[in-house]
């Protein structure tokens, strides 16, 4: 196999075929790249990773006092968790994946990501379900049933209207962000990353259920079509 190309990893999963693979590209002088791919949806590179790290600041830049419990649901090459563990108020952050793969490519330093998060002591892996636990009483923590977060960043889906698997609808339904919503500390903060541009329903669903929604458009160089992309992060405020 060509060292410009090289599959780190391969994994049947309850969800498909999950592929970890690293390249360089060329035509960006030998930049070294990873990507995820499931099944036959290309979930995430290394080439992007902007949104995933607003995700993270726009989230807990709406957060006051100090001392944070936070979320990641879906870890990923670990873009969303590092940019979180940046924020020094942040005293925990649990991240819930459903993939026991993905979790171990961290573990064992498969991703160039992967030593900063085993390494930091406030953070905490958790092979689970995240939209199982979401709508569940005992909540996110299995240690803790029933603990309350100060802010819950989400990067799963591709958006709320293109599922990685059909029965993670409901969670984008009201009432599946009214049980989200009960893990949350007064005040707290619920954000989503999202491919698409901004979803005039789904605003008004997030409205129905949190004090303050807000749509952020966020911009990031796209090197591969020689221009710029848009992807999308959903903030929304507990009362």
């Amino acid at each position: 196999m060509s060292s410009d190309f090289k599959e780190l990893d391969f994994r049947e999963t309850p969800l498909g075929q999950l592929s970890l693979r690293r390249r360089r590209v060329l035509s960006l002088g030998g930049m070294e790249v990873y990507e995820v791919q499931l099944g036959d949806a290309f979930l995430m590179s290394s080439l992007f990773h902007e949104v995933e790290v607003a995700l993270a600041h726009l989230g807990l830049g709406e957060l006051e006092g100090a001392s944070w419990d936070v979320v990641v649901g879906g870890l990923g090459l670990g873009y969303t968790a590092v940019a979180a563990l940046e924020h020094h108020d942040v005293a925990s952050l649990l991240i819930v994946d459903a993939l026991q793969p993905v979790i171990e490519w961290h573990q064992n330093a498969l991703v160039p990501l992967g030593e900063k998060l085993t390494g930091d002591p406030r953070c905490r892996l958790l092979h689970a379900d995240f939209f199982a636990r979401a709508k569940s009483r005992d909540g996110f923590d299995p240690e803790q049933p029933g603990r309350l977060f100060h802010a819950v960043l989400l990067d799963i889906d591709h958006s709320p209207r293109s599922l990685l698997h059909p029965s993670n609808a409901a969670f984008y339904e009201a009432e599946g962000l009214r049980a989200l919503s009960a893990h949350l500390h007064p005040g707290g903060v619920f954000a989503l990353w999202s491919d698409d541009p901004p979803d005039d329903d789904f605003l008004d669903v997030l409205g129905s259920v949190f004090a303050t929604v807000r749509a952020h458009i966020v911009s990031f160089p796209n090197p591969l079509l020689e221009g710029t992309s848009e992807s999308t992060v959903y903030v929304a405020c507990k009362a």
